[in-house]
């Protein structure tokens, strides 16, 4: 979901260890997402009465081309080629004890396939400066109970450019939660591990919410998860906040993920389901669904090089001239029209040396119809685009 554009206007941890983290990193931030970056070991220092504390940072920057912008007029959306920070990110943490804290603040970017390129000023103005900033409780290594500005349990990657195999999220990312306020409980035992949050779905002010993610450690090299979303009372029909969309919040989301890691392989196909029903208050005029699958994999050549692809269907349901504008309330959630659907394909070469990284993208989207807003969206129905990221994590 482009929440940038409502208006029509972490490799973590190498493979060795990647189920592992798989399963415990809902304990952390939230569900696996697969990432071929890997963050140096954090710099620790001691904080009088805190105790220790962890910092990392990213600092990375993009370039692109794409031949058909969506963006309107004025944006950098709308250029056929532009430049805008991903990363200004700094992270401060504490992990040891009963009482832990995790805050993450600086600049960042979404791009996403099939929705207009968003300026990190833009996103700031989404989701504040602090995008991350939570309270954790962790009695033990099996339970802990998390309170703040969480990241969504939802889906295969994640919200920020370097937790991901590519530099764009894709078709299905963006109709899920980035970030939600609320609470959130997680437990472990053995090979399986829950998470359940009690918030305020796409950043509603709300917290009437309820989401939750189940996984199951295979073995060394296999996990499956579950997770799901929906409503547990009114939506809001309108919010303060930018990003908020009563359209998705409304909606009940449900997935199931498998995570291959071994060697120099990390595969991982999701499928997706999406339904939002009708409602006079929220001017939806009926049900709709949408539904998806993706794949996505990445190969280790060496310890510097790899290669990572992405492969996308998405279903769009409703009908076409109702709702908000000419191509219906469905298009505000997926960025692409009602009863329409859409294929993609990414491939993202990476380098990485210790903190150094520099990475390409190329995606083609090819829709039924012509997909988003600005000055060609509404008249084409493929878009290539081009993007180099480079930068530095420490």
């Amino acid at each position: 979901m482009s929440y940038h554009n409502i208006i029509p206007a972490s490799r973590s941890v190498r493979r060795s260890v990647l189920a592992a983290v798989a399963l415990s990193l809902p304990m952390i931030v939230g569900v696996a997402e697969a990432s071929p970056l890997s963050i140096p070991a954090p710099l620790t220092f001691s904080a009088g009465p805190l105790g220790k504390l962890d910092v990392q940072g990213v600092a990375s920057g993009m370039a692109f081309y794409q031949d058909f912008p969506q963006g309107a007029a004025g944006t950098l959306g709308a250029k056929h080629v532009g430049a805008d920070i991903t990363n200004g990110m700094v992270i401060i943490q504490k992990n040891t004890g009963p009482l832990q804290f995790y805050i993450q603040a600086g600049a960042y970017s979404f791009p996403t396939l099939a929705a207009a390129i968003p300026s990190s000023v833009s996103n700031i103005n989404d989701f504040g400066a602090m995008p991350l900033a939570y309270l954790k409780y962790a009695p033990s290594s099996n339970y802990s109970v998390e309170i703040g500005k969480l990241p969504t349990l939802l889906g295969a990657e994640g919200g920020f450019t370097y937790q991901n195999i590519n530099i764009e999220r894709g078709l299905l990312w963006d109709v899920e939660p980035i970030v939600s306020r609320g609470v959130q409980f997680n437990a472990s035992k053995g090979p399986v591990s829950a998470s359940v949050s009690l918030n305020d779905g796409y950043y509603s002010n709300r917290y009437n919410v309820m989401s939750g993610l189940l996984s199951y450690a295979i073995d060394g090299s296999n996990t499956v998860s579950f997770y799901a979303q929906g409503p547990l009372g009114n939506v809001r029909t309108s919010s303060p906040q930018v990003a908020y969309s009563s359209y998705g919040t409304s909606s009940d989301i449900y997935g199931v993920e498998y995570l291959y890691s071994s060697g120099p392989w990390m595969i991982e196909p999701y499928v997706q389901y999406m339904h939002t029903p009708g409602s006079v208050r929220l001017s939806i005029p009926h049900a709709f669904s949408n539904y998806g699958a993706s794949v996505l994999a990445d190969y280790s050549f060496t310890n510097t090089i790899s290669l990572a692809g992405r492969v996308e269907y998405l279903g769009v349901g409703g009908k076409p001239g109702e709702g908000l504008n000419s191509t219906g309330v469905a298009s505000t959630l997926t960025d692409l029209p009602a009863d329409s659907h859409a294929w993609s394909i990414t491939l993202t070469p990476t380098y990485q040396d210790g903190g150094f990284f520099a990475r390409a993208d190329l995606s083609y989207v090819t829709a039924s119809a012509p997909m988003g807003y600005g000055l060609s969206g509404l008249t084409n129905t493929t878009q290539l685009r081009g993007m180099l990221e480079t930068g530095f994590m420490f």
